[in-house]
């Protein structure tokens, strides 16, 4: 097939995607009449009408990415999460309520939602913490659902556990009070640790250190 025979005309639409889409009109050429389709990875015949066009075949790149893939289990797993939901009718109406105050379309994608998003972690206050058993700690978190712990860990300045525990949530639905348990004469420098698990599982962590 000479020159002669072949006007290149370029697709302005396809540039965005490929970087030359390279389309060529075969005229009266008795070895490629009537052809259609893919020929090997190399040349694609197309009839337009009574006309036959060949292009370079498009190059794809079938590799993913370490993030695509991270996204794809991810949203697998979210799948697996709400058939979970699914079988268990008393968390199923949780949600299904909780998808008609939102507005949103169905329980399925508050399930689905709430699997993307962990707690929030908005406050920690340690006020009214002294080290003296009896004395709280006193956690704002709040979830797109529904929080279901808030775990409360101090650790001393040397990094030794002085006491762990879950705190207990209050009657606003947002605060969560922990109790300490433990005699802790020495504060300075302690940290207090944070960690607030919503249904799905996601943890959210956050710590402060007392002064």
């Amino acid at each position: 097939m000479g020159n002669k025979n072949i006007r290149f005309i370029f697709s302005s639409e396809n540039r965005s995607r490929l970087n030359l889409y390279n389309m060529a009109e075969v005229k009266k050429n008795p070895f490629t009449k009537g052809l259609s389709g893919a020929v090997g990875d190399y040349m694609v015949f197309r009839r337009v009408g009574k006309q036959t066009f060949v292009s370079t075949a498009p190059v794809r790149n079938d590799e993913v990415s370490d993030k695509q893939m991270a996204v794809r289990e991810r949203f697998q797993m979210a799948t697996i999460y709400a058939r979970s939901v699914d079988a268990d009718p008393a968390l199923k109406e949780q949600y299904e309520s909780k998808a008609l105050k939102s507005k949103k379309r169905s329980w399925y994608h508050v399930a689905m939602a709430d699997f993307f998003h962990a707690p929030e972690i908005e406050e920690i206050d340690i006020s009214a913490y002294s080290g003296v058993v009896g004395s709280t700690i006193r956690v704002r978190a709040y979830d797109i659902f529904k929080v279901q712990s808030v775990k409360v860990e101090i650790y001393s300045q040397e990094g030794t556990l002085v006491e762990k525990g879950l705190a207990t949530q209050q009657t606003n639905q947002l605060d969560w009070l922990n109790t300490a348990s433990v005699e802790n004469a020495q504060l300075a420098g302690d940290r207090i640790v944070i960690k607030a698990t919503d249904l799905p599982g996601n943890i959210s962590e956050q710590e402060t250190t007392y002064t």
